[in-house]
């Protein structure tokens, strides 16, 4: 037998202890192994940071004042109260987390259970439990997607992410739905690109100094490039208030890629110019197709109305047209982007209304709608043209099949907190086989910012809302973008998703990305299901 150096876990200083030979040695190395290996997956630390954690009483562990760790083994005891949530960063635990708080857990290990680091392995093994528990929400199949939005400042390596749980005590519990659009307009369709306060649903392709202040996006400095929207559009009208200084030189670019090159604006898209007069294509211009005259940048808030539909650009500023363009050769989609040129820039009330839908209900009849095979849903047309959904479950089916689209409609629930969704690109006849948008208006605690199950709008057990809008009992304006992997929803004009799928290829959405065109179907839930929808149209985006 011979000496080696360890740690005394409760005091946490080196000392000598009695070891065995080689294999004592072999075994110890092993379990210093599985242990980081455990470690890995439970917190994704880095193993460098193991050995100091681990071995120098950095997990917080005490034994009983019957004995020491790997001496006197009966009735051991392992103290959680200090295993605080911060050592698992990316399991969104905190000494916050209800986890934790005065949590004291004993166990007794029996006799045979020998040494630290079996000691060390129980622990591990307990803490990987916990979320069987409901203590760690990580585990749920449902993901918090980030938000879409371009930071322009780079977080400092070392500092750790707040955890959801810290996050939710900072803020304030939200009990207002916010209003961006007037009752006449969300009847009209229009929806808000930008929530007037965030950056939610863009994202920058070049390093700018992009951000919001006073309720406006601002630019000033940084790489030339654009800041565009998480899905593309094809027939719309827009319309924004911008701001901009005598000098600047700006910029909508409309039905574009991400990147443009300056060709691309007489090819691939189009260029709604902000600019000085002494420019080839000042204000109100669009780049290298029709030039405007008159307008003066000036410092002060100004109106930009732009509808493009299918291959006529029809440009307003300030409510006075300037010209209607013919496009022989007019691009099928793209995004919306906000031009970073030179010089400083606001937008604000970035409105859009989607263009060319038509409605897939005429609000008489069932006609080009049918239940799949096993639907106990019970749908009927009242008279007054609305489409009754009541028990479950269930679904009814549209005739058409859609990839990308754009969708809009109006749903009322007709109690509170009942469940239902609208399903797409799903299975043809299969019951529910499709991307799920969430209909359930009900929030936890006083606050839309804690949807029950996901809420309305989410994208049901991928990404939650991060506000319910919406409330019971009243009609409420969805509209769901699909554009490829990417996905949109705004629920009474205000955007509430957006989620890239990221999922392998799978012919079923509840198994990973589906593209392909699929039937849309309206959810009955269940026995307690009762809503009603009116005024569901579509239009599909083009190539």
């Amino acid at each position: 037998m011979r000496f080696r150096s360890g740690t005394d876990f409760k005091s946490g200083t080196q000392k000598k202890v009695r070891r065995g030979g080689r294999g004592e040695a072999r075994r110890e190395a092993d379990s210093k192994s599985e242990t980081r290996n455990i470690l890995a997956r439970c917190g994704r630390i880095q193993p460098k940071r193991l050995r100091r954690r681990l071995l120098g009483g950095g997990w917080g562990l005490e034994s009983s004042p019957q004995g020491k760790v790997g001496r006197e083994r009966d009735n051991d005891r392992i103290n959680f109260d200090r295993l605080h949530g911060s050592r698992f960063p990316e399991r969104s635990l905190s000494p916050h987390s209800p986890c934790f708080a005065d949590f004291t857990m004993p166990i007794t290990l029996p006799r045979w259970f020998t040494g630290r680091f079996q000691v060390t392995r129980l622990v591990l093994i307990a803490a990987g439990l916990l979320p069987s528990l409901g203590c760690i929400n990580s585990y749920s199949e449902t993901t918090t997607a980030p938000s879409p939005v371009a930071s322009t400042e780079v977080a400092a390596k070392d500092k750790p992410a707040p955890s959801a749980a810290a996050d939710a005590e900072q803020r304030q519990p939200v009990a207002q739905a916010p209003r961006v659009l007037s009752d006449a307009d969300l009847a009209a369709g229009w929806i808000a690109l930008f929530d007037g306060e965030t950056l939610f649903g863009w994202k920058a392709y070049s390093k700018a100094n992009w951000a919001v202040k006073e309720g406006a996006i601002t630019v000033s400095e940084g790489e030339k490039g654009l800041l565009c929207t998480h899905v593309q559009f094809s027939d719309y009208e827009l319309r924004l208030d911008y701001q901009a200084t005598p000098e600047t030189n700006s910029g909508i670019f409309l039905r574009t890629p991400t990147v443009a090159e300056l060709e691309d604006v007489t090819t691939r898209c189009y260029e709604l110019n902000i600019a000085p007069p002494s420019n080839g294509f000042p204000t109100g211009s669009l780049v290298g197709r029709e030039k405007a005259e008159g307008i003066v940048t000036d410092n002060a808030w100004h109106t930009l109305h732009v509808t493009l539909l299918g291959d006529k650009v029809t440009v307003k500023h300030d409510d006075k047209e300037l010209y209607t363009y013919t496009d022989k050769m007019p691009p099928g989609r793209g995004y919306i982007g906000l031009q970073l040129n030179s010089g400083a820039i606001a937008f604000k009330n970035v409105h859009l209304k989607p263009l060319a839908l038509a409605p897939i209900f005429n609000g008489k009849d069932l006609t080009g709608w049918s239940q799949p095979e096993g639907s106990k849903s019970e749908f009927s047309v009242s008279e007054d043209g609305l489409l009754k959904v009541k028990n479950g479950r269930g679904a009814l089916e549209s005739d058409g099949a859609y990839g990308d689209f754009v969708l809009q409609l109006e749903c009322m629930t007709h109690a509170k907190e009942l469940n239902s969704g609208i399903f797409f690109r799903s299975i043809p006849k299969e019951l529910t086989n499709g991307y799920e948008s969430q209909i359930h208006n009900g929030y936890k605690n006083g606050d839309r910012t804690q949807p029950v199950d996901h809420g309305t709008g989410a994208i049901f057990r991928r990404v939650n809302a991060r506000l319910v809008v919406a409330d019971d009992l009243a009609w409420l304006y969805k509209t769901v973008v699909a554009d490829g992997a990417n996905i949109e929803v705004w629920v009474n004009g205000y955007p509430v998703t957006a989620w890239t799928d990221e999922r392998k290829a799978d012919k079923n959405p509840r198994n990973g990305l589906r593209t392909e065109a699929g039937t849309l179907q309206i959810q009955g839930h269940d026995p307690t299901t009762d809503l009603s929808f009116r005024n569901i149209k579509i239009a599909e985006l083009r190539k």
